[in-house]
């Protein structure tokens, strides 16, 4: 190919990867979509990620074309190499190693966007056009708030249809989004606005069409802020981890994982895992807060205790890192300065780490325009030497680069190849299997059984799917509703054919190892080990020491959340519909310990304690429960009849009641029981067991056969 061609083609690349990254900068924001399972953010994890694999590749046939590796230097890329570098340890060590995983891609994507646009910044104009697209995106973000605030809806989706959409998700993530925004525009318009009005009224061409867009923009997010502040203070008040809780948390999942002090002391419970160090570490305090003690939190007080929590003392070490470079630039860039500044303050989303590593590299590449010393081009060759294979040179020509330089490109071609693909591939299929999903809840929300298997059935046979335990927890929920529904449609009396019965156990069979398949994939995640105790539970009386195995992992759940009362409530519901009063009296008098609020732990303990016969001492838990519920009629009409009732049992009425205060967001008061039950089979079928272990002996009548323990 001639050179003038080559050339040509080029610049046709870096016109096209500018073009791409605005094109990232407008959508980024705006993005939504029905078709996955989550509205917000996987659209745009996926814009991202493709975005980001196509400059990649763009780089790579450049660099092919060109004959030369050329990457631009800032200050910032150790400290991000390292960053990343911590934050792929903490994958590779995590208690849930494959969520953890999938968590890490679209960070690593965010943080080569940086490497992106610090490459492809050649001049004012390139840098301008990412400037100017940050804010059109944010802006557009804006005015899609401020029409939804009106009531002037725009999109057709239900769930768009309230004041506080945002497409963003959460008005809590846009104010943080667009507040960051403002520092940026104010920074860029203020070198014309400086020189005066005089200066202003002079501009033309280009600065002019700038100046207006970042000025328009400006006005827009700083609308668009003020109506999510509104938002946020009264129509939905943010809800955010206690700074204590956070801090207990975070310091506790470095400190005290017993199973892995060097692994969690350095590298936390792995990237995106708060939300199992939050159950795992969080104390019985947090009980206390009537608002939010019922709540799973999947981000931390602030970004800085959420990487102490996930990524240990490596993660955060290197994010100090990044801020230290930052502070040692003079002048400060101070709408970086306030973002860093921040993420001690405030939580962060993914939104807003994809926005700092655009704002750091908007700030390399202006910065790399001004032929500063610490930031510049460097080419890399493949020379024969005694410091290394490859060599750094600033020189433009050389025998050597012309020698070596097309062997060096064509392997920076092939690596980049081969990464593109692989995680091209690997994102594609994440995509698509979670859309099959979204189309596999649609349909079961029709009830499409058939439809919704299927759909199920094939996303976990793809090469991601069967790595996410969410879709395990609903493909086992899913074959066990098949089950039951099949099983009720068997007329009473009848014998069912035994096509029927073998579809039954196979459907049975299923639901039991997609439940074990999620406790293999994330198995420090307690809601794996509460959906699998939930299925062996659905077949007590049906299979073979099934109430054993519903015990052993309503334990395990238990023990992954021990500071979560609803734990013990299971546990010793399942003790209660065996008919063990004393074992579930002790689980309902853990729950009551730890939220002496809690009217559901006294509701069940109480009917726990009728049941054994001690009426009056289970008459006083329900006093207490009329008290606890004072505040919502229909928990309280309800207790009112079983109080009544009790006392006519023990020939008492009117009884003393205990003074408890009514107490908030109390659910309503029920008897913990399956949400779905099998027929009784005799002989019960056998069935596989949580863990490989030993099978459990049979359960005598009336007794619950000792289970084996389980290993974390």
């Amino acid at each position: 190919m001639e050179a003038q061609n080559k050339e040509q083609i080029i610049n046709y690349i870096e016109k096209a990867s500018v073009i791409i990254l605005s094109i990232l900068f407008i959508l980024f924001p705006v993005l939504f979509t029905n078709l996955t399972t989550d509205l917000f953010v996987l659209p745009k994890q996926a814009l991202l990620v493709f975005s980001v694999i196509t400059l990649a590749a763009l780089y790579a046939v450049k660099t092919f074309l060109s004959e030369k590796v050329r990457i631009a230097r800032t200050p910032f890329d150790f400290p991000i190499l390292l960053f990343i570098g911590a934050a792929a340890l903490s994958v590779v060590f995590s208690v849930a190693r494959f969520d953890s995983f999938f968590n890490f891609v679209p960070f690593l994507f965010a943080a080569l966007s940086f490497f992106a646009i610090t490459h492809n910044v050649k001049n004012e104009k390139s840098l301008y056009a990412l400037v100017i697209s940050l804010l059109v995106g944010g802006a557009i973000t804006s005015v899609l708030s401020i029409l939804s605030f009106l009531k002037i809806y725009v999109f057709s989706f239900d769930f768009s249809k309230f004041q506080a959409f945002s497409t963003l998700g959460s008005p809590l993530d846009q104010t943080i989004y667009l507040a960051f925004l403002l520092p940026l525009a104010v920074y860029f318009i203020y070198p014309f606005v400086k020189k005066g009005p005089d200066s202003l009224k002079n501009l033309k061409g280009e600065n002019m069409i700038r100046v207006l867009v970042v000025s328009v923009s400006s006005v827009i997010i700083l609308l668009g802020t003020i109506i999510s502040i509104y938002i946020l203070m009264t129509l939905q008040k943010p809800v955010i981890l206690p700074v204590d809780t956070g801090f207990q948390v975070a310091f506790a999942a470095i400190s005290q994982d017993a199973a892995r002090i060097i692994q969690g002391f350095l590298l936390g419970s792995g990237f995106g895992e708060f939300f199992i160090a939050f159950m795992r570490f969080k104390q019985a305090a947090f009980n206390v807060n009537p608002d939010i003690w019922n709540l799973t939190f999947f981000r931390s007080s602030s970004y800085v205790l959420e990487l102490l929590a996930t990524t240990g003392l490596l993660g955060i070490i290197s994010f100090l890192f990044i801020v230290y470079r930052a502070i040692k630039e003079k002048p400060l860039f101070i709408p970086l300065i306030l973002f860093l500044a921040a993420a001690f303050v405030l939580p962060f989303g993914f939104y807003h780490i994809v926005l700092l590593f655009a704002v750091l590299g908007i700030y390399a590449g202006a910065k790399g325009l001004t032929n500063s010393s610490k930031y510049f081009e460097v080419d890399l060759q493949l020379v024969a030497s005694k410091r290394g294979f490859f060599v750094i040179s600033t020189e433009e020509a050389s025998e050597r680069r012309e020698k070596y330089g097309k062997p060096l490109s064509t392997i920076i071609l092939t690596l980049f190849a081969v990464f593109c693909v692989s995680f091209g591939f690997l994102a594609y299929d994440y995509l698509w299997g979670n859309i099959l999903f979204q189309r596999s809840l649609v349909a079961a929300s029709q009830n499409n059984g058939s439809l919704t298997y299927n759909y199920q059935s094939g996303v976990l046979n793809s090469p991601t799917g069967k790595y996410v335990d969410s879709y395990h927890r609903v493909f086992s929920q899913t074959n066990l509703a098949l089950a039951n529904s099949l099983a009720l449609s068997i007329p009473q009396g009848s014998s069912p054919s035994a096509q029927t019965v073998q579809t039954i156990y196979q459907l049975v069979q299923q639901s039991i190892n997609s439940g074990r398949n999620s406790t293999d994939v994330s198995p420090a995640n307690s809601l794996n080990w509460q959906n699998l105790s939930s299925v062996y539970r659905a077949l007590i009386g049906f299979g073979q020491n099934a109430d054993s195995f519903a015990l052993l992992t309503a334990q395990r759940a238990a023990q992954l959340d021990p500071g979560n009362p609803s734990e013990y409530i299971n546990t010793g519901g399942i003790y209660f519909q065996l008919a063990l009063w004393d074992r579930a009296i002790e689980q309902f008098q853990i729950a009551v310990n730890l939220k002496q609020d809690y009217a559901n732990a006294y509701y069940n303990l109480g009917h726990a304690l009728e049941e054994k016969g001690d009426l009056q001492t289970a008459l006083a838990q329900y006093q207490t429960v009329r008290s606890l519920v004072a505040n919502d009629k229909t928990s309280l009409d309800k207790i009112d009849a079983e109080i009544k009732v009790l006392e006519e049992k023990i020939g008492q009425a009117g009884g003393t009641q205990p003074q408890a205060q009514a107490a908030e967001n109390q659910p309503p008061i029920e008897v913990n029981q399956p949400a779905t039950q099998l027929p009784e089979q005799k002989p019960p079928v056998k069935i596989p067991a949580p863990i490989d272990t030993p099978t459990p002996t049979p359960t005598p009548s009336g007794e619950v056969s000792p289970s084996p323990a389980i290993t974390p």
